[in-house]
């Protein structure tokens, strides 16, 4: 029987994953304890914009992992709060010339086959959905499976709906083991907890606590920044971004990356992103990255151009090596389980990861394909 220390499973992490793992796993008969070394949603969530994208995938696992989520975000806004700002806005990918709209065609139409549903949009219709929109584009497509939520917000009800105890403020420093090896649990400054299940929820730190318990999962830090304009009246209506957006999110390069994803929100700021780059966990504001971004996003609507950027942010994305996330249990460790590195798409994929973690946990086969998300994939360093 659950005590103060003990539960069926400890999800370290706090974030939007985490608390979707907990949220699936109590849903389905568990007790959960959640631990975090920092607040709720105080690491890449609550430095992200909130995007539940579909339209920026090409077909193949993650898009499977987003489409499942996309339900179950809809199916979320009907039982967490109308403060978590969930909006089935739907998604707005434009061309600047002939030739990127071309490739927007044959990009949409191999999504298509996958279940995503895009409308291409001429030039001349683009400002019926986008009345600031740069006059001369090519035209876009019209993706309406996009949608956005406060990521911090939806984080923090989904673990209130949860029931988890929630303990803040407490590193893990060790993974508890048997004999056998089994997890038996997690060290803390304030104690020990104990349970037959620990997930890896811990994001951008997701490798460090791998490593914890003798396990490789090379997770990586991607910077990226945030514009915040002050409040105005709703001028973007959808979830507006260029076509390059979808290399760059593709791109295994460590350089910086720019390219604007402009969005409105509920309470009047628009959100302006997205840069990414590798440099560790730098915080160093970069001037050249928000002029690039300031610069990207009045390209797309001119309308900005006289607006006040109130305040900038930066967050890391727990990037690995193939852009697939960690998801499923740990080879090498009986009772490790993963689900991390999603980068910057974890708060869109945070439903159908936290789903099939829960199914993991209580032996039912997984709501999807995991295999390509195996933990196990990445070799131990020679």
């Amino acid at each position: 029987m659950p005590t103060r220390n003990s539960s069926d499973v400890i999800v370290v992490g706090a974030g939007v994953i985490g608390a979707a793992c907990a949220y699936y796993a109590s849903r389905s008969g568990l007790s959960v304890t959640v631990v975090d070394r920092g607040p709720v949603a105080g690491g890449t969530t609550g430095a992200g914009e909130g995007n539940l994208l579909v339209s920026d995938k090409e077909p193949g696992p993650e898009l499977e992992l987003a489409l499942l989520s996309a339900y179950l975000w809809r199916e979320l806004a009907d039982v967490l709060p109308a403060s978590v700002e969930y909006e089935a806005k739907g998604g707005l990918v434009v061309a600047s010339d002939e030739a990127g709209m071309e490739a927007l065609r044959k990009f949409a139409a191999t999504q298509a086959l996958a279940g995503v549903t895009a409308e291409e949009i001429p030039a001349d219709r683009l400002h019926d959905l986008e009345p600031h929109l740069a006059p001369h584009l090519a035209g876009g497509c019209h993706y309406p499976q996009d949608a956005q939520v406060q990521p911090a917000l939806a984080a923090a009800h989904l673990l209130r709906a949860s029931g988890a105890r929630v303990r803040t403020g407490e590193e893990v420093t060790a993974i508890l083991t048997g004999a056998d090896g089994d997890v038996r649990g997690v060290r803390t400054p304030a104690g020990d907890l104990h349970a037959p299940y620990v997930v890896n929820a811990a994001g951008t730190w997701g490798g460090e606590l791998a490593a914890l318990a003798g396990a490789h999962l090379p997770v990586l830090p991607r910077r990226g920044f945030v514009l915040v304009t002050e409040p105005l009246p709703r001028v973007v209506r959808h979830k507006v971004y260029a076509a390059d957006y979808v290399a760059d999110v593709a791109s295994g390069s460590a350089a910086l990356q720019t390219s604007a994803v402009v969005e409105g929100t509920p309470a009047g700021p628009v959100l302006i992103g997205a840069s990414r780059e590798r440099v560790g966990f730098d915080r160093t504001v970069s001037v050249e990255v928000l002029r690039r971004l300031a610069h990207q996003a009045t390209t797309l609507f001119p309308v900005l151009a006289g607006v006040r950027a109130m305040r900038t942010y930066a967050g890391f994305r727990p990037y690995l090596p193939d852009h697939l996330p960690a998801i499923g249990a740990d080879p090498r460790v009986p009772g490790l389980l993963h689900a991390c590195g999603h980068e910057g798409a974890g708060i869109g994929l945070a439903p159908a990861t936290g789903l099939a973690v829960a199914h993991l946990l209580t032996h039912r086969e997984p709501p999807l394909d995991l295999r390509p998300f195996r933990p196990g994939r990445f070799a131990p360093p020679a």
